[in-house]
């Protein structure tokens, strides 16, 4: 199944000659966008919606839109996450940590810059790979199993430490948390309800939007209405959207690592944006010459997990397009898309279909160049929003996040889950203690558990099965990766804190 630059080459031809396939990509990105800015209306809602509307066209047409709208939807969740500290996707909730103090500055418009180009450049770098070693990856994310996916989740969860602030004790008490908020709900191999207390809501479990936007937009609602008696606003400079050139190649090896990071874990079925982006940003403070400026407000921030989220984009087609399995929500609903054009993803669709998987490779690397197009013509429209009265501000916020929690599933009762989140939130912030943990705890702990099961079962509960080099050696390396992860953070941190003490004796003599 090797690669065809002559297909290639036609399929490029095809798209750029015919203004119709072109338009639909824009429509796609555009409209992604919009709705990854809306807190709770994900790039997969987004997909699920418009997917009527491919119906009596060509299927190219409609699969370049809804490969445009999982792009614009990733990127557009990092605006509300800069502006508003509300992500309007999942992913983007690594994007708000260093993007909304920003913001704070006044910097909204450059960081929203830096994530467009962040964007384009993990985008395209996921695409080409996505094209040109579609067949090499996906055979390497078939080879795991049960016990290299609990290592990946292992593997994540050291990254909290990244994220955690200077406590790792208070970021791990939120990392158990969220691990205890994600037993709530069926067994996952016995299907027994668990801690559901007779309540036919909790049988599922919390649903993840109304959490995600109770942690990060609620909990901002509270905290402007406590500053608004000050009269505290943030103004941004609108005139400054673009980042300089220098600041661009300052974060060029931070953007290349997290694209080939963000493709690697897109491809491997089942992990996906969320992931990506925590794990991008995690490394980016790790390998950081000033570690201790993250969370801060600074470019970098931004830049590693808006280049690892969208790179995944490219990764989690991978296994999809090759092996017809899901690399995460998205592409399930995109599986369903090609389903409903009678395509058969897999590798009968490369040998059968080289009309649609030769154009829909371009489409996506073109979907890039449109990002970024459209992101930076409409950056200065978005940056506008932080400037309005705090009092509206805070009252679009809360409309914002009442409307998404309630549109996934139009339930009062997740209405009430988001703000009793947002409460907790508050008072956890309040104390300093980080609620990003909670969020990366409620992405990995079912796939940690469910895995960790599985390979025990399959073990016969034999623990070293993780750290057998001759059956496992990507769950090894993963857990290695974990521990050298770990140890590294904690000497740092001990380090700081030994030049902070020694800062204080001197001042104090």
């Amino acid at each position: 199944m090797a690669f065809d630059f002559t297909i290639f080459s036609d399929a490029w031809l095809t798209i750029l000659s015919n203004p119709i396939l072109i338009v639909w990509i824009f429509v796609g990105v555009t409209s992604g966008i919009i709705m990854g800015c809306l807190p709770g209306l994900t790039a997969t809602t987004g997909c699920a919606l418009l997917i009527p509307f491919t119906f009596g066209r060509p299927p190219l047409e409609g699969l370049l839109m809804l490969m445009g709208v999982f792009v614009g939807g990733i990127y557009g969740g990092s605006i509300s996450g800069i502006l508003i500290r509300t992500p309007g996707t999942p992913s983007a909730a690594a994007t708000l940590l260093d993007g909304f103090p920003l913001a704070q500055k006044g910097l909204g418009g450059r960081a929203i810059g830096m994530s467009t180009v962040a964007s384009f450049v993990g985008g395209t770098v996921g695409a080409l790979i996505m094209t040109f070693m579609s067949p090499t990856i996906a055979e390497v994310g078939l080879k795991f199993g049960p016990a290299e996916f609990f290592a990946l989740a292992l593997f994540g969860m050291s990254m909290i430490i990244a994220v955690s602030g200077v406590s790792l004790l208070k970021g791990v008490i939120s990392a158990l948390v969220g691990l205890l908020v994600t037993t709530i709900g069926f067994d996952p191999l016995s299907g027994l309800p668990r801690f559901t207390f007779g309540q036919m809501y909790l049988l599922d479990g919390l649903s993840f939007i109304p959490v995600l936007i109770g942690l990060f937009g609620i909990a901002q609602v509270f905290r402007n209405i406590e500053k608004m008696g000050i009269g505290q606003r943030i103004k941004t400079d609108l005139t400054k959207i673009l980042p300089q050139f220098r600041e661009i190649w300052a974060v060029k090896v931070t953007m290349l690592k997290s694209a080939v990071m963000g493709t690697f874990i897109g491809s491997i079925p089942g992990t996906g944006c969320d992931i990506a982006a925590f794990a991008s940003y995690a490394e980016a403070k790790r390998s950081s010459k000033h570690p201790e400026k993250f969370g801060t407000g600074v470019l970098e921030g931004v830049a590693a997990p808006e280049a690892g989220n969208n790179a995944a984009v490219g990764g989690a087609m991978i296994p999809m397009l090759t092996l017809g399995i899901p690399g995460d929500a998205f592409t399930a609903v995109m599986l369903g898309a090609l389903t409903i054009h009678n395509f058969q993803p897999g590798p009968i669709f490369f040998r059968e279909n080289l009309d649609v998987v030769y154009p829909m490779f371009a489409g996506l690397i073109l979907a890039q160049a449109v990002l970024l197009f459209v992101g930076l013509l409409g950056a200065r429209f978005f940056a506008r929003l932080v400037s309005l009265d705090p009092r509206m501000f805070t009252a679009v916020i809360f409309l914002l996040c009442i409307i998404g929690s309630y549109a996934m599933q139009f339930s009062s009762t997740d209405v009430f889950v988001t703000l009793g989140v947002g409460l907790i939130a508050y008072f956890m912030d309040y104390l300093r203690f980080p609620v990003s943990p909670i969020l990366l705890a409620l992405i990995l702990g079912p796939l940690g558990e469910q895995n960790l099961r599985r390979a025990l079962q399959i073990s016969h509960g034999d623990f070293t099965t993780f750290i057998n080099p001759m059956e496992h050696p990507i769950s090894l390396a993963f857990i290695l990766i974990a521990i050298a992860a770990l140890a590294s953070m904690y000497f740092r941190l001990r380090k700081s804190r030994l030049e902070e003490l020694s800062r204080e004796i001197e001042s104090a003599e």
